[in-house]
């Protein structure tokens, strides 16, 4: 069975190397980065990548986190985008049984930056654009970014979300950090909900039908919540008196239910079984990319690919349904050569 790998992170060497200059690089997100080879160095991620031949395994290849707008200056960030999108490019084209696909990123803190390197990306053969839940702390609905989501729709690209939160955003009211790694652990599930939750109600999904989102990790907290998701969202406005909530439920098109369900997911659950059905059970096989995360295991790379492939084996699904999940969806959403 060929599996597609749909969401996995590289970084190019000259991208690498300028983020290795700056002051995340030096610090928190430096100490990791450093400690996982397959993460920057290509001869390691090939090797990776042909343990699993037997699988007719291929990748596609985004930057790694921090976001572009975390770690440079607007005055910075759209060089460092070209800078990124230009190695994923060059990678995927000199290898493309291996790397069949990859996704642009942007420079969010430059809105119009970011607008024309969507256009500039698709033009070099991008397959996706990788956005994350939020903007250095700002939602993904702020009138700013609106133009963004227009260019991307336009593009016909479907967008990659990553989740982000960082220790700025802290667990408790009282305090001024997230502590314990919580922020990412627990936190980034949340956050996938939270963007999922401003793009349908603020109306950026029903003005852009034509976008279609990839929610990294199965949907983060949706899928497990689809009770909530969908008979409290149905009560909109019952718990807040000053502002008409109400008013939005009239508006929006459809049920606040429908628009999540129309998201897709990947299988980067780092393994776990009962998750990944849970996922399925809400997206349906034909929204379910499989997924990895590579290179973020505790085997620096193997161990995510290698718990995901038995994961989806154990499953037994049909053929037709393990197909789409595989490497039929991301044909078909990144446009690939079917096979």
């Amino acid at each position: 069975m060929p599996y597609i790998d749909a969401f996995n992170h590289f970084f190019p060497k000259p991208f690498f190397d300028r983020l290795c200059e700056t002051p995340a690089g030096q610090k928190d997100m430096g100490k990791r980065v450093r400690g996982i080879p397959a993460l920057y160095d290509l001869d390691i991620r090939n090797q990776i990548v042909d343990s699993f031949g037997k699988h007719d395994y291929s990748q596609v290849l985004c930057l790694g986190m921090p976001a572009i707008d975390r770690l440079f200056e607007p005055k910075d960030a759209p060089e460092m985008t070209r800078i990124g999108n230009d190695g994923l490019a060059e990678i995927c084209a000199k290898d493309p049984p291996r790397y069949p696909g990859w996704a642009a990123s942007l420079a969010m803190n430059v809105p119009e930056a970011a607008v024309a390197e969507v256009e500039r990306a698709t033009k070099m053969g991008a397959n996706a654009i990788q956005l994350h839940t939020n903007v250095d702390g700002a939602p993904l609905d702020e009138d700013r970014f609106w133009p963004i989501f227009e260019a991307i729709e336009k593009s016909g690209k479907p967008i990659l979300m990553h989740p982000i939160r960082t220790r700025e955003m802290a667990d408790y009211r009282n305090e001024d950090k997230s502590k314990y790694e919580i922020c990412s652990v627990i936190g980034w599930p949340f956050e996938t909900g939270a963007a999922l939750a401003r793009l349908v109600f603020s109306g950026i999904i029903d003005k852009h039908p034509g976008l279609k989102i990839i929610t990294h990790h199965l949907g983060g907290i949706i899928p497990y919540f689809q009770g909530r998701v969908g008979h409290s969202w149905d009560q909109l406005g019952a718990r807040t008196s000053d502002e008409d909530y109400g008013a939005i439920l009239k508006r929006l098109k459809k049920r606040p239910y429908d628009y999540f369900k129309d998201f897709y997911g990947d299988t980067a659950l780092a393994g776990a079984r009962g998750p990944t059905l849970c996922g399925l059970d809400f997206f349906g096989a034909d929204h379910v990319l499989f997924a990895s995360d590579c290179p973020f295991d505790p085997e620096k790379g193997t161990m995510y690919i290698r718990l995901t492939i038995e994961v989806i084996e154990s499953l037994g699904l049909s053929p037709a349904d393990k197909e789409k999940i595989c490497f039929r969806n991301a044909e078909k959403l990144f446009g690939l050569k079917a096979r």
